[in-house]
């Protein structure tokens, strides 16, 4: 049987419905708007027949939506290399040579096997890696304390307010060191450059405390491929353990870190699944301390109260939720801010 290689335009109804459907039949049936919108590029092998007998897509940097028909084990090994090395190709056509695949626990050894290394694994995801500049020589750039209590924040910043900075103080004052990693997801109103800035210029006055990138590997939990779960309460519960699984298995050693603090969220369910999950997970490593929202006039002081005075032009309003930093810098780009807005940046969530 001849086979061939081809794009499937996603575009094309026909051909999308085709894709669509065989990836049904193998139990991947989310095709949600979060989960498609990003993909650049899928490819199929097709039978002579014009069959669909396996896929993969592209999206940054992460392989997904890979599926392979079953017509014996041999020549289903054979068609999941065939797409895998093509999407590498592809790949490496884009200038990228460090990806990422979120699959089902099935098939962590296949892709184990291509080369890939497991970052975490649980009951519903795996995450793997590949390429360079891998988690190793990610932390190999980060600053290393031989002694002392070592505290971890991660966070958005989106943008740092006094709440983050109240967190970041007490962290602190409690601890001989204090890494604070900024999510570098670019999603957010405040880009992740900007975000870091902010951040570093917000806790300048801190000595003990350490800003860093989050890279690859400590990104919104929300943002997991989860394409291979159908129902809802499992993906959030994939998310969640993915995340604390990667910073216990991979960050916490290396670095030393001998606790994690969490600010407590009294407006979001998502994010109190997501603290006891990491309270779970990370509890017989480390200490998990969640620190209670810092109030101002018994109001929750959040980043996205600042995000809606911005989108309101009422910036006056919030002046006491943010550092005199990030006040500075949200007057002086209050136009691009608003333009961001006004072109469909979201403001809401985190």
């Amino acid at each position: 049987m001849d086979e061939r290689i081809q794009d499937i335009y996603l575009s094309n109804k026909s051909a999308k419905d085709q894709w669509m459907n065989f990836l049904k039949k193998r139990g991947i049936g989310n095709f949600a708007e979060n989960e498609t919108k990003f993909i650049e590029q899928t490819i199929g092998i097709f039978a002579d027949d014009g069959s669909l007998i396996a896929t993969g897509s592209l999206a940054n940097n992460v392989i997904k939506y890979v599926a392979v028909c079953d017509l014996g084990a041999q020549s289903k090994g054979a068609r999941f290399n065939k797409i895998i090395s093509e999407l590498e190709s592809r790949l490496a056509l884009l200038d990228r040579f460090h990806y990422f695949v979120f699959t089902k626990p099935e098939y962590q050894l296949s892709f184990e096997y291509v080369g890939f290394r497991t970052l975490a694994a649980t009951e519903f995801g795996v995450i793997l890696e590949k390429g360079t500049p891998n988690i190793t020589e990610y932390l190999a750039k980060i600053p290393r304390f031989d002694n002392g209590k070592v505290a971890s924040i991660v966070m958005n910043a989106n943008p740092f307010t006094n709440g983050h900075r109240y967190l970041v103080e007490k962290a602190a004052k409690e601890n001989e060191h204090v890494y604070v990693f900024v999510v570098s997801q670019d999603s957010s109103l405040f880009k992740t450059s900007e975000r870091f800035e902010l951040v570093k210029k917000g806790t300048a006055d801190l000595k003990n405390v350490t800003v860093v990138s989050g890279g690859d590997y400590m990104v919104s939990f929300v943002s997991f491929p989860s394409y291979f779960i159908k129902n809802a309460d499992e993906i959030i519960k994939y998310q969640t353990m993915l995340d604390a699984r990667i910073f216990k298995t991979q960050i916490i050693q290396p670095l030393r870190i001998t606790s994690r603090y969490l600010g407590s969220e009294p407006l979001s369910h998502t994010t109190n699944l997501y603290n006891d999950a990491l309270t779970q997970e990370l509890s017989d490593k480390i200490d998990v301390v969640i620190v209670d929202r810092l109030q101002i006039d018994k109001e929750v002081v959040s980043a996205t109260k600042v995000r809606r005075a911005i989108a309101e032009n009422k910036i006056n309003q919030c002046l006491e939720y943010i550092p005199k930093t990030t006040a500075t810098y949200i007057l002086e780009n209050l136009e691009e801010l608003q333009l961001r807005i006004k072109k469909g940046q979201k403001i809401d969530g985190n």
